[in-house]
């Protein structure tokens, strides 16, 4: 394991919100987060489709992190801002976020994300983001 694939686990293991909702990191790579999120009725709104806050909080730390792939050692990240579109509701056995850099400087990345659900053997993307990611001092 690679010093930043380390330090994300660490860090993503230190998440409360993410254990609370049973999210689980899946891939680390240079400029390429991801995160899982099961389906649970715990996390569902009235029509029984999982919760725009939840998926919304797995993209945003799917594109934290791969903001952090980018960062100086000596920095963290803090989300600054984002956008999310929800393109279809979210109805599926899993989720999936993936977060990506798509331009890093010394103060701010940006990042685009994505959440594609898993209903039998399809993938459907159900949510867009982007997202501002701001280096901070460890």
């Amino acid at each position: 394991m690679s010093d930043i694939q380390e330090r994300i686990a660490v860090s993503f293991k230190s998440q409360g919100l993410m254990a609370t909702l049973g999210a689980q990191l899946v891939s680390v790579a240079e400029r390429e987060v991801q995160i899982e999120l099961p389906f649970s009725a715990q996390l569902s709104q009235q029509h029984g489709y999982i919760h725009a806050g939840a998926i919304t909080s797995v993209v945003d730390s799917a594109c934290g992190y791969a903001a952090l792939t980018k960062a100086p050692l000596e920095s963290d990240v803090v989300t600054a801002e984002f956008k999310i579109n929800f393109v279809r509701p979210a109805i599926g056995e899993r989720f999936l976020a993936i977060g990506k850099v798509q331009t890093s400087g010394k103060l701010l990345t940006v990042c685009t994300g994505e959440v594609r659900a898993l209903s039998g053997t399809t993938w459907k993307v159900v949510a867009i983001m982007q997202a501002t990611i701001v280096n901070v001092r460890a």
